[in-house]
């Protein structure tokens, strides 16, 4: 049975970080993850052939430069280029399916430093203790802003109403064993929304709480509007209900508009006169509005449609720098024994 062929004692744990323009955080980055990875060997909670593979999606900077030499430099890092930018559910979806047939479990994270680090060792616990999916859940989020906390929480309520399936406060901090991932790969959209995915998968699932901190370095990948764009396509990827809500309201409006003729010939019929004219244009144009945004909104899903139906690859990927046999040791230095960075 694949479950018994998981190694739950010493795993060989993969971490896969997509890397997007990370030049600046991408050598502390690879420092503390290194350093995290060393200490788990070293601890015998995994096994030497782990690794850190890191995703290069498109970067316009030295990211994948950088990439090339940690891998060269060390077996401990792998690296993964992707033909072009594909975006960060695309490139961490790269990433997994790549470490899948490599090793027990993964482990995928952001670059930005902002995921506690500490948090695998509880993430490793739980694998270790029978879980195949483990999340990563933020304990606050006093490190936010009043707009960015109200949006966040906001954008998990909104699924939730919508019948999405979603862990509140969870991105995309987790632990997937081998079949977890294996799960993870019959599913064949190309509208990918992984937070909505994964819990689809099914099996043994638990949590590990962490405080996540601010950005080491660098530019936030996710501004409004490609988080709006991410809720978006997790609403739309996985609920009906916009389109429910819009049949609701177009048979209320029926419903009132039957109303309101009723009173027009009522009140014609006493007062021989028809008034309400600005009344009667203002719900033209509610209509018609309303009309355009239903059309828009099928529109939405009509388009998501014709793009799975092309069936066009979600990422391409163009270079791979890995070395999964050899196990990794320290890099020696004549001054102080070992270094910092490969970088």
């Amino acid at each position: 049975m694949e479950l018994e062929s998981l190694n739950r004692e010493c795993p060989v744990l993969y971490v896969v970080v997509p890397c997007y323009n990370e030049e600046e955080v991408l050598p502390e980055t690879a420092k503390r993850l290194r350093e995290k990875m060393r200490g788990l060997v070293a601890a015998g909670e995994i096994d030497r052939k782990s690794r850190i593979l890191l995703v290069n999606d498109g970067s316009r900077d030295r990211t994948w430069e950088m990439i090339e030499t940690l891998a060269k430099a060390d077996p401990l890092f792998g690296g993964v280029k992707l033909s072009r930018n594909r975006g960060h559910q695309n490139a961490l979806l790269a990433g997994l399916m790549t470490a899948m047939p490599l090793s027990d479990c993964t482990i995928s994270m952001d670059a930005d430093l902002q995921d506690d680090i500490g948090a695998v060792d509880g993430m490793l616990k739980e694998y270790k203790a029978g879980s195949d999916i483990v999340y990563g859940v933020r304990s606050s989020r006093k490190t936010d802003t009043f707009f960015k906390r109200f949006t966040a929480e906001g954008f998990y309520k909104l699924l939730a109403a919508m019948g999405v399936e979603v862990v509140f406060n969870h991105a995309d901090y987790r632990l997937m064993s081998r079949r977890a991932l294996k799960g993870l790969s019959s599913f064949r959209e190309v509208n990918l929304f992984l937070r909505g995915i994964v819990p689809q998968i099914g099996y043994k699932s638990s949590t590990v709480t962490y405080a996540r901190a601010e950005r080491f370095a660098g530019e936030s990948k996710y501004p409004l509007k490609k988080m709006l764009a991410l809720a978006w396509d997790g609403i739309t990827s996985f609920s009906v209900k916009p389109i429910g809500l819009l049949l609701t309201l177009g048979i209320l409006l029926t419903a009132g508009s039957a109303v309101a003729g009723i009173v027009c010939i009522i009140v014609h019929l006493i007062t021989h006169a028809l008034t309400g004219t600005a009344a009667i244009l203002v719900s033209i144009w509610l209509s018609c509005g309303l009309i355009l945004s239903a059309l828009g909104l099928v529109g939405e899903y009509i388009g998501k449609i014709y793009g799975e139906v092309k069936n066009r690859p979600r990422y391409i990927i163009e270079a791979v720098t890995l070395d999964p046999g050899k196990e990794s040791e320290p890099i020696q230095t004549e001054e102080s024994g070992e270094s910092d960075s490969a970088l």
